[in-house]
Order: structure tokens, then C-alpha cells, then sequence
């Protein structure tokens, strides 16, 4: 009997889980469509939709009256800037859902294993070299390459220090992620006026992104998503500890060790491209997971899904009300903190209640 009930209780969770889902998707796809047309030039829905049309199916005969300089701004302005934000959450709030279920952290997120600060390093040395000595490196490329190093560092000091376990990767992340702000704040002190590139960076925006970043970014989170799902009954499994997991069949050391690996690299390539995010990989698997599931089947889509929407949501705020660009790190964080605040205390008065 009991089988019974849990069995349908399952059945009705994965429906209202593929019911938001569809919701999420039809929502993003709003979002996109109908926010491409807002701005300095404001544009109708129906235009938007022949010139993502027109350009998408190469009929240029849905383009005829609309004005050049109209296709321009949707389709190389504001349409890839939007598409690269919800790729961006998507890859941010998969990492959430990956690292707060391998490192068995409620607070952990693509950020905690300094990742994120290696990424801003390497962009901050790119830019500084390019602005003091001429020397032309890519900030993206610099900025991947410096997360991807810095993963390294972790993983060794981890293994060093005895083995690829949960605490030993935070404070591997810890150690790595300290020495890099270090030497972040030294280089701001030796750009002297030329700081504001740096700062600027750092605080995470998407502004002046193009359909090359769309490419970068696209390939490595779909990728991500879909070997994650794969393995994500494994997942389920590491969220239980190490012990049970391995009493359950559960290559541990290979599986945290490949998820490790495909978390980074997803919020490698995210931070490379846009910048330092926060809080869309900390709230998101958060809220989805104390409202409808826990289980990593139907969260990590999920997540994604949400991710791609919030920060698309947020994105298109900060390009709208204001006539300057604000970074949109900045309004995820200060609308991330206190909203996660309230969850956590919510969460822990529901605890002591029962």
C-alpha cells in the first residue's frame, strides 16, 4: 500500500513538474520574442517574429518593408544578446543543481570552487595587458583558460590533501579563490584610472554580446545538460553520501570527479563570455527544489529552464530602465540576497515548526 502511494505521489510530481516545465518553455519563448522588440527602437511583435523568421528560414521576402536598420538591431543586437543570457542561466543554474548535489551543500554553487575568480583573474590580466602594454588577448579566451587552470589547482590540492571529497574541494576553492582575488585587487591598483574595465567585467553583463559568444557558450551548456541528465539517476544517488552510494553500486570517484569536471566547465565557459553572475545558480535549484522536487530527473531541466528565464527577466530589466548600462551581476545579486535570505528562514521555521 505504501508502494502504492508512493508511486503516485511520483506520478503527480513529475506531471506538475512537466506542466512548469511547458510553462517555462512557452514563457522564455514570450520573453525572447516580445522583449527583442523593446528599447530606443521600439519595434512590433509581428515585425520581430518576420525578422527572426526571415533570417532563421534565409526568406528575405518576410524582411521586404522593414526597415535595414531595424533587422540590424533585433538580429545582431538585442536578439543575441538575450539568447546568450538564457543559455547563460541555463549553464549557471545546471552547475547549481550539480554542485550542490555532489559536494552534498545546500550553499554551494558554480562559484564555490573558485572557479568564477580564477575566470575574473584571467579576463582582468587579458584586459590590463591589453590596456598598459598593447599585448592583444582575448578576454573570453584568457578568462576560460585561467577557470580551466584553476580547476586543475583544486582538483591537485584535493587530492593532496586527501582525496576528491566534499570539504576538501571547498577548501581547495577557498585557498585558490583567495590568492586569485589577491591578485585581482593588485591589478585594479595598477590600472590606476583604468580600473572601471576591470570592475566593470567583473560585475557581469551582457552587454555588446554576439551571435560568436551565442556559439561558445550554446554548444558546451546543451552538452552539459544533456550528459548530466544521462547520469542523473547517479546523482540521485551521490546526494545520499559516499557510503550508501558506493553500497549501492556507485563509482564515486568517477562520478563526482566527471560531474566536477562538467560543472566547471560549464561555468567556466558562462563566466568567460558574460562575467561574474551570482546567485542564478544558488536560488534557482533552491527554490525549485523546496516548491517542487528534489529529484536531479526533473530538477536539472527544470533549473535550466528557470535559470534561462530569470536572467533573460533580469537582462532585459537592466537594459530597460535605464539609458545606461547597468551590469546585471549587480541587480542578481542585490535581488538574490535578501530572496534567498527569506528562503533559508522560511525554510528553517518550516523545520522547527515540525
Amino acid at each position: 500500500m505504501k508502494d502504492m502511494d508512493a508511486l503516485k505521489k511520483y506520478k503527480q510530481s513529475r506531471k506538475k513538474c512537466f506542466l512548469f516545465g511547458l510553462a517555462l518553455a512557452a514563457a522564455i519563448f514570450l520573453l525572447i520574442t516580445y522583449t527583442v522588440g523593446l528599447g530606443a527602437m521600439e519595434l512590433t511583435y509581428p515585425d520581430v517574429l518576420k525578422i527572426i523568421w526571415g533570417k532563421i528560414s534565409g526568406n528575405e521576402e518576410v524582411l521586404y518593408g522593414i526597415k535595414e536598420g531595424a533587422i540590424a538591431v533585433v538580429w545582431k543586437i538585442r536578439l543575441p544578446r538575450i539568447i546568450c543570457g538564457a543559455f547563460v542561466g541555463a549553464g549557471l543554474a545546471t552547475a547549481g543543481v550539480i554542485f550542490q548535489s555532489i559536494l552534498q551543500n545546500p550553499l554551494a554553487d558554480p562559484y564555490t570552487l573558485g572557479i568564477s575568480t580564477g575566470a575574473a583573474f584571467g579576463a582582468s590580466l587579458a584586459i590590463l595587458l591589453n590596456m598598459m602594454f598593447g599585448i592583444f588577448l582575448s578576454v573570453p579566451v584568457t578568462a576560460l583558460a585561467f577557470s580551466l587552470l584553476t580547476l586543475i589547482a583544486v582538483t591537485a590540492i584535493s587530492m593532496r590533501g586527501g582525496g576528491l571529497v566534499s570539504s576538501n574541494l571547498i577548501i581547495a576553492g577557498i585557498i585558490v579563490s583567495t590568492i586569485f582575488s589577491a591578485g585581482i585587487s593588485f591589478m585594479k591598483m595598477l590600472a590606476g584610472e583604468s580600473v572601471n574595465s576591470i570592475v566593470y567585467w567583473i560585475m557581469g553583463s551582457l552587454g555588446s554580446k554576439t551571435w560568436s559568444d551565442v556559439a561558445l557558450v550554446a554548444p558546451v551548456v546543451l552538452i552539459g545538460l544533456a550528459v548530466s541528465q544521462f547520469f542523473t539517476s547517479d546523482l540521485n544517488v551521490m546526494a545520499l553520501g559516499e557510503s550508501d552510494a558506493e553500497a549501492l553500486g556507485v563509482n564515486t570517484k568517477r562520478t563526482r570527479f566527471m560531474y566536477l569536471a562538467l560543472g566547471s566547465c560549464i561555468t567556466a565557459v558562462c563566466v568567460s563570455v558574460c562575467g561574474v553572475i551570482g546567485f542564478i545558480g544558488l536560488v534557482v535549484p533552491h527554490l525549485l527544489r523546496f516548491s517542487l522536487t528534489s529529484d536531479n530527473r526533473m530538477l536539472m531541466p527544470l533549473s535550466a529552464l528557470f535559470g534561462a528565464f530569470l536572467l533573460c527577466g533580469a537582462d532585459n530589466v537592466t537594459r530597460l530602465i535605464s539609458n545606461g548600462e547597468i551590469p546585471v551581476g549587480v541587480l542578481t545579486t542585490l535581488l538574490g540576497g535578501p530572496f534567498f535570505i527569506y528562503i533559508f528562514v522560511r525554510r528553517k521555521g518550516s523545520v522547527r515548526a515540525e
